[in-house]
């Protein structure tokens, strides 16, 4: 359930790689328990967001707040912020020599200093909750590629962040394995997970998203309820851009 409280608030955004600005001027807030979806064609800047937002990027100015702290782009800030803001990829990056359990197990021992029996208990029950848990002690070369993706969410989400960051998780799947991956993003959000999703699954933005943002050429050209967006958007260059997919009664 979205509540009025700010987790992160976004100002003034702009990332430049030198040979042109991939974000300019960018602002929002994402409250508590909503899930955001960042939608736009190709190579608009929806991922470097997000990796702007996990400090995989750095930015030449505006900024970035979490719980009304400023995230002063230090290591030391960031190294905090990403116990609160997980984050996962289109590729799934998991250790192939170490098993299901092992991968996820890995972080929250290393990093947060968890004792062994009490993260093993968690994972286990993730594992459960996104019905995985026969699939523990096998090798990531064992699993499909949804699995995968299943594996690397339950990996996010047991370090316990507060937002959870989404980048095309299922651009790189077959089409018969997005829907396994989508289901327990749809899941999460209904437990009241707070999400911000880049997709290029309209269908699914659609269904899940309390907030749509909809970035063009590095700009938010509009920002609405996915009702509004996807029925009556406001721009020319939003309702050419939903024009090219197909949209199931």
């Amino acid at each position: 359930m979205k509540s009025e409280e700010t987790l992160l608030e976004i100002r003034h955004l702009h990332k430049d790689y030198g040979n042109g600005a991939v974000l300019k001027d960018v602002s929002f807030d994402v409250h508590k328990g909503e899930v955001l979806v960042v939608i736009g064609s190709s190579g608009c800047g929806k991922s470097t967001l997000l990796r702007c937002l996990n400090g995989l990027e750095s930015i030449q100015s505006g900024t970035i707040s979490f719980r009304g702290k400023i995230i002063d782009g230090s290591k030391k800030d960031w190294f905090q912020a990403r116990q609160k803001i997980g984050m996962v990829f289109q590729s799934y990056d998991l250790f192939p020599h170490k098993t299901v359990l092992e991968n996820i197990i890995l972080a929250p021992m290393k990093v947060q200093k968890r004792p062994r029996a009490e993260v093993v208990e968690e994972a286990e029950n993730l594992l459960k909750r996104v019905g995985l848990y026969d699939k523990k002690d096998v090798y990531p070369r064992q699993l499909s590629g949804g699995q995968k993706q299943r594996v690397a969410i339950v990996r996010a989400l047991i370090m316990n962040p507060e937002v959870m960051l989404f980048d095309e998780v299922t651009a790189a799947l077959d089409p018969e394995m997005v829907r396994e991956v989508l289901d327990v993003m749809l899941e999460l959000a209904k437990k009241g997970l707070t999400m911000v999703i880049v997709t290029h699954e309209m269908q699914f933005a659609k269904a899940v998203a309390d907030r749509v943002i909809f970035l063009d050429s590095g700009e938010i050209a509009e920002e609405d309820t996915p009702e509004n967006f996807f029925t009556c958007p406001k721009t020319e260059r939003a309702r050419s851009f939903l024009n090219t997919f197909v949209f199931e009664e």
